[in-house]
């Protein structure tokens, strides 16, 4: 039989050997453990990325440009002060016969001999024969008057009221006389006054209009005019349609467009020489606001083309401002969308209007915050409008939370972590 060949019997392990595979298998699992717990807590602690909102608005609010409604007639001006750029000038800007808007001149020239503080009357004017005589000279001369009685008196309110409401020639000679002892002293004050305002297109010769001589621009008279509206007393008393005052009685405003169109100012003339002219203020409504608008038309042929002409001009102006509405609450200017698929809005926090003149732009500026997370309303950011140098800005809010992405999209993508 052949011999059988046994096999060699299996090797004993020894105790290091053991240890060492035993040692390698729990170091191994315990890498694992410890990577898998480094990659979770590095998941958690990771800043999530930063969202940049993609923003949608206009940069420039631009309305159409106003189309003046001019006279057809002579020479005209119109403004509002409060707009810059909102002035326009028609016709010839040479100096030219103003008739009766002298008075305005000299009502201004008396309050700077005698001013007059907030409403107050002022001092006492005491009439005599003397001021009876000038009554009768300015009506042999065909000028505009109101009646005087010798030993009568006036507040000098008063006295430049019975002056600007009737244009009346005799108040006028009177108040200069005396606020500056004579006719003569006052023009040489008068046109001292007018040089110093850098109103160089305009001269008086006479108190009241009356001469030719008497003459201004519409540059210059627009001038005048804020004067005028600037002084509390003198826009008080030209915006009265009637008054009734010591000695003269019940004197009418001879600018017949008083409250018409808010029409609320300031003096009438008309010559031979200067045709029918008005010096004109109102308040018109633009939307919810109110806008001051001074103005002056020379040269009409009558009263009536002189009303046509002033209403038609102050319409077309009412018309070239435009109520904006640049921002309304809740309004989206744009919108957050994260990797992890949270979004919201950015809305407008507030409204904010404006009231532009023609086509006037209002520049828009936009400034948005990177977003991680946040909360409804949580600001964001802000939209700042911006017309003739002044800037108001809107703040910009969440229009809903943005949460964070949260532990499940965290571990599932450790590539969209970091900032």
């Amino acid at each position: 039989m052949p011999q059988q060949v046994l096999a060699d019997p299996p090797r004993s392990v020894n105790r290091k050997q053991v240890y060492r595979r035993r040692r390698i298998v729990v170091f191994g699992i315990g890498g694992v453990l410890l990577l898998a717990l480094l990659y979770v807590f590095g998941s958690i602690i990771t800043p999530v990325p930063a969202t940049a909102a993609v923003t949608q608005h206009e940069t420039s609010l631009t309305q159409a440009a106003a189309k003046l409604d001019w006279p057809g007639y002579g020479s005209a001006a119109i403004t509002a002060p409060d707009y810059p750029g909102a002035t326009e000038y028609h016709g010839s800007d040479a100096s030219m016969p103003i008739a009766s808007m002298t008075k305005t001149i000299t009502a201004l020239v008396v309050l700077q001999a005698k001013p007059l503080d907030g409403n107050a009357d002022g001092p006492t004017l005491s009439f005599t024969q003397k001021d009876v005589d000038i009554w009768n000279q300015v009506i042999a001369a065909g000028g505009s008057w109101a009646p005087v009685k010798a030993g009568t008196s006036m507040t000098e309110k008063q006295a430049l009221t019975a002056m600007l409401l009737p244009s009346a020639n005799n108040y006028a000679i009177s108040l200069v006389n005396w606020a500056y002892g004579s006719t003569s002293a006052y023009l040489k004050a008068a046109n001292s006054w007018l040089a110093s305002k850098g109103f160089t297109g305009t001269k008086v010769v006479t108190p009241d209009g009356l001469d030719p001589g008497n003459v201004s621009t519409t540059k210059d008279l627009i001038g005048i005019g804020k004067l005028v509206l600037a002084s509390p007393a003198l826009s008080a008393i030209v915006s009265q349609k009637s008054a009734t005052l010591p000695g003269a009685g019940a004197q009418d405003n001879t600018n017949a467009l008083l409250g018409v169109d808010g029409v609320d100012g300031i003096k009438t003339g008309n010559t031979d020489q200067a045709g029918f002219c008005l010096l004109f203020s109102a308040e018109v409504p633009v939307g919810t606001e109110k806008v001051r608008v001074l103005g002056v038309v020379l040269g009409a042929a009558d009263h009536d083309t002189l009303w046509a002409g002033v209403s038609g001009l102050l319409t077309s102006m009412q018309a070239g401002f435009h109520e904006v509405t640049a921002a309304t609450t809740g309004q989206v200017f744009g919108s957050y969308t994260t990797k992890w698929g949270a979004a919201s809005n950015v809305v407008a926090t507030s409204g904010q209007s404006f009231v532009v003149w023609s086509d006037t732009p209002i520049t828009v500026d936009l400034t948005t915050q990177r977003l991680q997370s946040g909360f409804k309303g949580d600001i964001v950011g802000h939209v700042t409008f911006t017309v003739n140098g002044a800037a108001k800005t809107v703040d910009l809010a969440l229009a809903k939370d943005v949460p964070d992405p949260g532990f499940g999209w965290r571990l599932a993508h450790p590539g969209g972590l970091g900032v």
